[in-house]
């Protein structure tokens, strides 16, 4: 008696494998710009290339210290009272 033969177990599974073959990433690169478009898309790559990147000096400890940037105070955008006819009176 024969046994059968014993699948080959990895740790993923069967149709989760070669997801970064080429044909897939272009694939995910096309979505991408249906969702995105054109225009976006190299915006959102800087944004994150820079977050990147902070987020690597942050943990290594590398980069400039630089000081936080402080806002401006907000303009007061409400109207002035204007007296009542019961003030002035």
């Amino acid at each position: 008696m024969n046994p059968a033969p014993l699948a080959r177990q990895t740790r993923y599974a069967a149709g989760m494998s070669g997801l970064t073959q080429p044909w897939h990433i272009v694939v995910i690169l096309l979505i991408a710009l249906l969702l995105f478009g054109g225009k976006r898309l190299p915006e959102i790559g800087r944004s994150l290339g820079s977050g990147m990147r902070e987020f690597k000096d942050s943990l290594s400890g590398h980069g400039s210290p630089e000081p936080p940037q402080e806002l401006p105070p907000p303009e007061s955008t409400t109207p002035t009272p204007q007296p009542t006819e019961r003030e002035t009176v």
